[in-house]
């Protein structure tokens, strides 16, 4: 049961611009916990940078900005605390310590309430089992303290997002049982998660495809939806798009936070035409289980070409399209996009931005499904990113994300048939039996995109699951 806080009320020694905006917005607001865990802190770490520039509020937490605008939806991520300061709602986890040092000693390391640190000493290993079943259980509990305090400090809490790596062992193995813990002591709150997936090419480690196939099985029940982004997709983004020769890790996390603000601008500030989690999951996810989002984000120019081009809403629609932007490594015209949202931000028409998504439907019809007519979700924000006039964030659902789960797949069955680094799992008291299960879930997923790509409007088509128990029983 969620329970509710009492409305925030005034304290001393606040700034006057933060009395103002108090006394003018007392109506509860949504807000959401973000839960961040293992190697991932430094993407969000860069989000909460991006976003504190955007709401005007500096490295100490004090506010700096200058627009009404700023303040009025700041409480969706952020608690005031005393003194006018305004503390980020995250909980930061490791099963090392190492992370939570670099994040403490970067610029923004104050921002950050120190009792939402939680880690723990010996690390996970790479090893899913470690980071779901021992070491990570072990803090656990630690981590949902953390998460009900934050959670019982919204006035109405829409939701939580989670920040985690698949291919290690605390993102993926501790990342899926907090998220497994918070889905059952919250269950009708939205579950995002921003989730690294490994790349075709480039592997951090050799037991990836056992710690993302184990993830995903979990994922796949416990999400209402999941943005994967791949860090060779954005390699290629920074290479053929913005043309930087040697891109580092802080180029890669930019481009993820810029997305994941994007994502969360209707949540953040007013606009024309607003979208919120539960909004975008509606009109996003035709079936429970096909939640799996492909992010992009417009405009991506290399330095040398920004004078040449012109930022507009067509030019933005057209990007935004590009196979070539698109932040997972699948292409989106070996499938078919079920739905797509775009967020705009900034001052445009909105005639304007429902003509440029309507024409490029018409003009690549093949690539959306006839038996959703209007599949495509728009939301504006008057309020542009920081030093940008317009810009625009993708969400793809399409049948081409199969693409990612097939490579993974693949390499999981070619170490599990030799039960090849099997005994590191079992010997943290896993079975065999989970591996056999998360692989036949991802093969039905598979499938599931497959079918929903092929099916046709007239066919009078069950859904999928029924008619796999229909040939079963016959």
């Amino acid at each position: 049961m969620l329970r509710r806080a009492a409305v925030t009320r005034w304290r001393p020694h606040v700034s006057a611009s933060a009395r103002d905006w108090r006394a003018r917005h007392q109506r509860p607001q949504c807000g959401c916990a973000r839960a961040q865990f293992g190697q991932s802190h430094m993407i969000a770490v860069e989000f909460w940078e991006v976003i504190s520039d955007e709401h005007g509020i500096d490295p100490t937490g004090t506010y700096r900005g200058e627009s009404d605008l700023q303040l009025e939806r700041m409480n969706v991520y952020y608690n005031e605390a005393t003194g006018g300061k305004f503390v980020p709602r995250a909980i930061l986890v490791d099963l090392e310590p190492s992370t939570m040092d670099s994040v403490r000693s970067g610029p923004f390391g104050h921002l950050f309430r120190p009792d939402n640190f939680v880690f723990g000493r010996s690390g996970a290993s790479n090893n899913w089992a470690k980071g779901h079943y021992t070491e990570g259980a072990e803090l656990a509990d630690s981590v949902m303290d953390v998460v009900r305090k934050e959670a019982e400090g919204c006035d109405c809490l829409q939701g939580f997002q989670l920040i985690h790596s698949l291919g290690g062992g605390t993102g993926a193995g501790m990342g899926t049982l907090i998220l497994n813990k918070i889905r059952e002591e919250y269950p009708d709150r939205m579950m995002l998660s921003f989730s690294i997936i490994p790349s075709p090419k480039v592997s951090d480690t050799v037991v990836e495809p056992y710690n993302a196939t184990l993830s995903i099985h979990h994922l796949i029940e416990n999400t209402d939806e999941t943005f994967c982004i791949d860090n060779e997709a954005l390699h290629d983004i920074c290479f053929r798009t913005l043309k930087l020769t040697s891109p580092t890790y802080g180029d890669l996390n930019h481009l993820i936070s810029a997305t994941m603000s994007g994502v969360t601008t209707c949540l953040r500030f007013p606009g024309q035409l607003n979208a919120d989690l539960r909004k975008l999951a509606v009109n996003m996810v035709p079936f429970p289980r096909l939640h799996f989002f492909v992010p992009g984000f417009a405009p991506l120019t290399s330095r040398g070409t920004q004078p040449y081009r012109a930022l507009t809403v067509p030019e933005l629609t057209k990007q935004m399209f590009d196979a070539k932007n698109m932040m997972a490594a699948c292409d989106p015209r070996h499938g078919r996009y079920l739905t797509v949202a775009a967020v705009f931000r900034g001052r445009m028409s909105m005639k304007e931005v429902d003509e440029q998504m309507l024409n490029i439907q018409n003009k690549n019809s093949p690539y959306f499904v006839e038996w959703i007519p209007n599949n495509v979700k728009t939301a504006v924000c008057d309020i542009p990113p920081r030093g940008l006039r317009m810009a625009a964030t993708f969400i793809g659902n399409t049948t081409a994300i199969q693409e990612l789960f097939k490579r993974i797949g693949e390499q999981f069955s070619a170490m599990f048939r030799r039960k090849a680094f099997l005994h590191w799992y079992t010997g943290e008291g896993m079975d065999e039996v989970e591996f056999t299960e998360a692989e036949a879930d991802m093969l039905d997923l598979i499938a599931e995109y497959q079918y929903y790509q092929e099916v046709q409007v007239n066919e009078g088509a069950q859904y999928y699951v029924d008619e796999v128990d229909d040939d079963e029983e016959s």
